[in-house]
């Protein structure tokens, strides 16, 4: 009796796959618009920026000559490292008050039981303003002579301050204006990480004893971990890039006691009509690259400590 074995074929004698064309095809074709949209107005504008920071420019501002990494050498001034030193000290008098305002004032409305949701829609209203109309409505409360602030502060019997035109209080009326701006935003993306904690967490909490001050130390704000990044990460950006109020209010100064690193790019770009593209670009490239380092630490330190459920 004799058994027949079917013999298989190994792997290296298999016919080879044929080229799925078709798949490929139709994968490029819905990747195609992306690709378009990513290509026109990141990759070239960044090319572009790159581009233009190596090069001198007329008085117009077309490139007409080649200088290397001058600009960049250029910003080893004492005058840029002010700038710097401007936009650290606008991002921590904004984002530090504005994470722990938003986080004090969702704290606080938790022991509210009757109207919440009112007072949560009252504090996150400077959210629905735009940065014009909240920079135009701080003028009117910072304007020398007859002020609101200023006015309080008369019948308090106290003396008059120089919001805007001081160089030691400039930075600080902007800065208090950019969190009564972010603050709206703040309430709700806390509020909304409160919403998400389970109830039987706080009961659990509250049968071990766990009521106010420890409550919210121990259970609230470490179940709000992944919100309080994403805030600190947002404000911290927006912070970096913020423009609108510093124009509307100060205009940079006095003295460049308010210019940031963006500000400094505008002014160099569009302001007194110089168009020095050259120098905007590169420190253009400089604020990409301070955005960059500060997402990334924030990601690499403060992400490890975040409590996701």
């Amino acid at each position: 009796m004799t058994s027949t074995v079917t013999a298989t074929p190994s792997p290296a004698t298999a016919p080879p796959r044929r080229p799925r064309t078709r798949e490929t095809a139709l994968a490029w074709a819905f990747l195609a618009p992306s690709i378009a949209v990513f290509a026109l107005f990141l990759a070239y504008p960044l090319g572009r920026t790159v581009y233009l920071s190596m090069h001198g420019n007329d008085i117009i501002g077309r490139p007409n000559r080649f200088v290397g990494l001058s600009h960049f050498a250029e910003m080893a001034s004492p005058e840029f490292g002010r700038v710097l030193l401007t936009t650290l000290l606008f991002t921590l008098g904004t984002v530090v008050p504005g994470v722990l305002g938003a986080l004090a004032v969702v704290l606080l409305l938790e022991g509210v039981i009757r109207g919440q949701r009112f007072l949560r829609g009252a504090f996150a209203l400077p959210f629905a303003f735009s940065v014009a109309s909240a920079s135009v409505i701080f003028v009117v409360f910072y304007s020398s002579g007859n002020s609101v602030l200023n006015g309080v502060l008369y019948r308090l019997g106290l003396s008059q301050v120089p919001w805007l035109t001081s160089q030691e209080m400039a930075l600080w009326s902007v800065c208090i204006t950019t969190v009564w701006m972010n603050l709206g935003y703040g309430v709700l993306v806390l509020a909304a990480g409160i919403g998400s904690i389970p109830r039987e967490v706080n009961e659990a909490a509250r049968i071990d004893g766990a009521t106010g001050v420890r409550l919210a130390r121990d259970v609230t704000v470490p179940l709000l971990g992944p919100q309080l990044f994403f805030l600190v990460v947002i404000s911290t950006i927006n912070a970096l890039q913020g423009f609108g109020q510093i124009h509307i209010l100060t205009r940079g100064g006095p003295s460049g006691s308010t210019t940031t690193l963006v500000y400094s790019i505008f002014e160099e770009a569009f302001a007194y009509s110089t168009s020095d593209f050259g120098r905007a670009s590169a420190q253009a490239l400089v604020l990409l690259l301070v955005v960059l380092v500060c997402t990334a630490v924030q990601f690499g330190v403060i992400e490890r400590k975040v409590h996701y459920a």
